[in-house]
C-alpha cells in the first residue's frame, strides 16, 4: 500500500512545483499594494475575489476543483495521466507560505499546506489522502520545530499528517503528534 502513498506524494510534489511556477510573476513587485497585487493577479489569468477557470483562488490561498486544473492545462489528465484528473482537490496554504514562496519572505513556522484528495466521484480513482504539510528548516529532524511522527520531504518540510484509503483499506504514513499547524516545540 506505500506504492499508491507515493503515488500521491509524487503527484503532490509535482501540483506545488506546478502551483510556484505559475506563480512566480515578473508583474509583483514588493513595493505594489494589495490591490495592485490582486489586479495585477487579474491581468495574467487570475480572477478578481474569486477562483479562474483551473480552479485557483489566490486571494483565497485556495484551490478547489477537478485534479485535472491543478497543473493549469485543462485535458482531462494531471500531467498526462488521466487516471487522477477527475478525482477532486482541495488545496490551502497559510499566508506565511504565500508570502515565503511567491513573495520572497523568509520561512517560519507558521508556514503550512494542506492537500484534500477525493477520489470517490464519478470517473474518478476511487482514493481519499489528506496530507498537511509544514515548514521545519533544513535541520529537519534536528529543528525546533520538527514533530515526532512526521517524515522529510523537500528538504526543509515535513509531512505531519499523511491519511489515505485505497480499495477501502485505512492506510497512516504520517501522524505527528500535534497534527495541528502553528508552531510546537519539542
Amino acid at each position: 500500500m506505500k506504492r499508491f502513498s507515493a503515488v500521491f506524494l509524487a503527484i503532490l510534489v509535482a501540483i506545488l512545483v506546478v502551483f510556484a511556477a505559475c506563480n512566480k510573476n515578473p508583474v509583483y513587485e514588493a513595493t505594489e499594494s494589495v490591490s495592485e497585487q490582486v489586479v495585477a493577479k487579474a491581468a495574467v489569468g487570475g480572477a478578481v475575489g474569486g477562483f479562474d477557470e483551473f480552479g485557483y483562488n489566490y486571494q483565497a490561498r485556495l484551490f478547489n476543483g477537478p485534479a485535472d486544473g491543478v497543473d493549469r492545462i485543462l485535458d482531462g489528465k494531471v500531467w498526462g495521466d488521466p487516471v487522477y484528473a477527475k478525482d477532486r482537490l482541495v488545496m490551502k496554504w497559510s499566508k506565511a507560505w504565500d508570502d515565503a514562496k511567491f513573495n520572497g519572505a523568509p520561512w517560519g513556522p507558521d508556514a503550512w499546506e494542506n492537500n484534500e484528495w477525493n477520489g470517490k466521484v464519478p470517473g474518478g480513482s476511487g482514493e481519499t489522502w489528506h496530507y498537511k504539510i509544514i515548514w521545519v528548516g533544513p535541520l529537519l529532524e534536528s529543528s525546533q520545530y520538527w514533530r515526532e511522527g512526521g517524515y522529510a520531504i523537500w528538504g526543509q518540510f515535513e509531512v505531519i499528517f499523511s491519511h489515505g484509503s485505497v480499495d477501502g483499506e485505512h492506510i497512516w504514513d504520517a501522524r505527528a503528534n500535534p497534527a495541528g499547524y502553528g508552531f510546537a516545540s519539542k
